[in-house]
């Protein structure tokens, strides 16, 4: 981790949850560019590497190829084909499964319709595949779903190589995702301006929550910068950090703080401060000297009501008497 978040402080981490289908990740602060490193870098892991259910091919008896009629049903083959396609399933284990598709003598067949086992989730069941218009053959359709990762083209060799010459190929996106993005804005802390707020946005289809989708992605980037990041990896003791390090720090500067409280107390307002200022120390927690000669300036200009002109006049009022306040390491 960057060594500026002994500064600034570790990352913060919020999720906003907008049904299971949308969620936000917002993390900060980050140090200059690094909105943009990690944004981009879930974004590709959400588009790519989620995994999902899919169409892969279908059958109707007595067709061959996409491109014909069939004759009591409205739509094509072809366009047969592509509703499939747009078909929001869910399947929990890994592998090919048949799926009936019952066909009747009129009427809209949709998603429901579909005769699946505990293994197959139907999303959403009102997903219009064909229209029946006075069909009046007992051939039966079937679908194949298949679960899988990221997205598949069918070529000639495929179908050709296919066991079952009935069966028509489909490409298939397997992603659950429906739309990712991320946007880096500016976020401060203290006196520094110049650091990043990443969110990020996701929708799934709902075959994922959108909450796991993100963590799952965060997952899959541990697992190869744990490749490059080994016991071997070179690393600048002085100029990097971790989670631990941080924490580790702050409890260290409390026990400290809290130790000192116990021997000495001298009120905060010995110091001839003006009201302003004082009423922001107090309200923010800081009561003593010893209390505030601790705490680094970069903390104080965290505090509500502490703004610049406070900073001047607490520097002011300090060198006079021969105080510095703590130096963040």
């Amino acid at each position: 981790m960057h060594i500026l978040h002994e500064e600034i402080g570790a990352p913060h981490i919020t999720l906003e949850n907008k049904g299971k289908t949308s969620a936000t990740m917002t993390i900060s602060p980050l140090p200059t560019g690094f909105g943009h490193t990690l944004g981009n870098a879930i974004r590709r892991v959400l588009f790519g590497s989620l995994p999902g259910t899919a169409v892969s091919g279908y059958k109707i008896e007595g067709v061959t190829h996409e491109y014909t009629a069939i004759e009591g049903i409205k739509e094509s083959v072809f366009d047969i084909g592509l509703n499939l396609r747009e078909l929001r399933l869910k399947k929990n284990s890994k592998g090919i499964e048949m799926v009936e598709l019952p066909l009747k003598k009129s009427g809209v067949v949709t998603a429901a319709d579909l005769k699946v086992t505990s293994d197959i989730e139907i999303l959403e069941p009102s997903q219009v595949i064909l229209t029946c218009d006075g069909y009046k053959a007992k051939g039966k359709c079937f679908i194949q779903v298949e679960k899988g990762v990221g997205t598949r083209i069918v070529s000639t060799v495929d179908s050709k190589a296919s066991e079952d010459p009935e069966l028509i190929l489909l490409d298939s996106v397997f992603s659950p995702l429906v739309g990712a993005k991320y946007a880096v804005e500016p976020a401060r802390v203290g006196d520094r301006t110049n650091l990043d707020k990443l969110v990020i946005e996701a929708e799934t289809t709902g075959a994922i929550d959108a909450e796991s989708a993100l963590k799952f992605s965060g997952g899959m980037l541990m697992s190869y910068f744990a490749l490059i990041g080994n016991e071997d990896a070179y690393s600048e003791q002085e100029f990097t950090t971790s989670f631990d390090q941080i924490k580790k720090q702050k409890e260290a500067e409390e026990i400290a703080q809290a130790q000192t409280a116990e021997t000495s107390f001298t009120p905060v307002d010995i110091l001839g401060l003006s009201q302003r200022t004082l009423n922001a120390l107090v309200n923010g927690g800081i009561t003593s000297v010893e209390q505030l000669l601790s705490t680094s300036m970069t903390q104080l200009l965290q505090l509500r009501g502490f703004g610049q002109k406070a900073k001047n006049e607490l520097e002011e009022i300090l060198a006079e008497r021969g105080y510095a306040l703590h130096a963040p390491k």
